[in-house]
């Protein structure tokens, strides 16, 4: 394979937080370990997140440090690029010049989740730029019901990448986006996440409890985004296990929170009766905002959990995507066993042994009592899983060959 030179395009500083972090740079860095040239920019015209403001700001000063901090942690230093589209259009990172002949002529342009309008909004040239689809379903549906939106976003770019395995499969009913070239997954940096036995014996995530606003209609049924309403069909398992089980997220008050200010998909806090039922049910709760905001303390959460206990959006569940969470193939990287509501995509990753797809309530506790019984060989199934599913050389090598490369 040639040498191609790759722009990565995503929205990690404007949205601080690490798993988005860790998302982009996983992709960036994986492209670059395959011996291209890669770079990555933002160019997002949404006002950034501050985390120590706890605000959407109007200024770099908080979005810029940022980005420096995590591409020196990764090894792009000298590889990233920022325009102020928001403001005065300024370029960070690298001259005008370079950045926007990078754009221009590139073998590659990958836009992450689609979530910049490199070309509609802000009249950039870009070479062949790829929709790099991390969250199926609403994008598809919204493109097939003629959404206006959703057609400026999608029609905007030349071939498209998804996480959604199964779509384009019999028993999908998922529409798949116009000139479709790869269904794939989260690229993993395996070395990254070698450590020793996790330091507790709860089982955690990192989730958002409510999101607003991302709801669709398919087919006469409402598809629902926000997780809270898988959650509460298992509200008493911790009361049925012997492994506490810990959920970390925006513990926000939601009398004080202000659902959808500057948010595509608004994070809605929680009221007090859901903590009470949350506690009451058993759960453990931890604030997320205190180790979300730099990916190192995000990595160390994970990696001193036991395992992870999650559910998945009703649109993947119900529509069978495929999906999995770009988070859920870092526990396997860890070595921590994963179970993780069904969303299909055992049509493409092994379960039974370090991963485990749930449907119900017996076949998550049949999950943990089979890791109880032998912990050691689903914490090493796990982190083969990763290795042979996730680990980024592998599955960019295959993203770039369904690309044509």
């Amino acid at each position: 394979m040639k040498r191609l030179r790759i722009v990565v395009v995503g929205t990690l500083a404007s949205m601080p937080y690490a798993g988005m972090a860790w998302m982009h740079m996983q992709i960036a860095v994986g492209l670059l370990r395959l011996g291209h040239d890669v770079y990555y920019m933002e160019v997002t015209s949404v006002w950034p997140y501050d985390p120590v403001r706890k605000m959407k700001v109007s200024d770099s000063d908080y979005a810029v440090p940022y980005l420096i901090r995590v591409a020196d942690y990764f090894g792009m230093s000298e590889r990233w690029a920022y325009r102020r589209s928001f403001s005065d259009n300024a370029w960070c990172g690298m001259t005008k010049e370079k950045a926007e002949d990078l754009l221009a002529h590139a073998d590659l342009v990958l836009n992450v989740a689609g979530a910049t309008r490199v070309r509609t909004k802000y009249n950039l040239k870009v070479s062949r730029l790829v929709y790099y689809g991390t969250d199926p379903v609403y994008h598809e549906i919204a493109f097939a019901a003629n959404d206006e939106i959703a057609r400026r976003t999608i029609d905007q770019h030349d071939d498209f990448i998804t996480y959604g395995e199964n779509i384009g499969d019999h028993d999908c009913p998922i529409p798949p986006l116009p000139r479709l070239r790869s269904r794939t997954r989260q690229p993993v940096l395996m070395d990254f996440w070698q450590d020793g036995p996790p330091a507790k014996e709860e089982f955690t995530t990192v989730c958002n409890w409510k999101q607003g606003d991302h709801d669709i209609q398919f087919r006469g049924e409402t598809y629902y985004w926000s997780k809270d309403r898988e959650f509460m069909k298992f509200i008493n398992l911790p009361k049925l296990v012997q492994i506490p089980i810990e959920l970390s997220m925006g513990l926000a008050d939601a009398k004080v929170t202000r659902p959808g200010f500057g948010d595509l998909i608004p994070a809605q806090g929680m009221t007090k009766g859901e903590l009470d039922l949350l506690t009451n049910n058993g759960w453990k709760l931890n604030d997320a905002h205190k180790f979300t905001i730099d990916p190192c303390p995000y990595r160390s959460y994970i990696m001193s959990s036991k395992g992870e206990f999650s559910v998945a959006r009703d649109q993947n569940v119900r529509l069978r995507s495929g999906w999995f969470s770009e988070r859920s193939a870092c526990y396997l990287a860890a070595g921590r066993p994963v179970i993780t509501q069904d969303t299909g995509f055992g049509t493409v990753l092994p379960t039974g042994e370090g991963l485990f797809a749930f449907n119900s309530m017996d076949e998550i506790i049949a999950a943990f009592e089979a890791i109880q019984s032998d912990y050691v060989k689903h914490s090493r199934a796990a982190r083969e899983i990763a290795h042979n599913y996730f680990r980024a050389e592998t599955v960019l090598g295959k993203v770039l060959k369904d690309l044509g490369y």
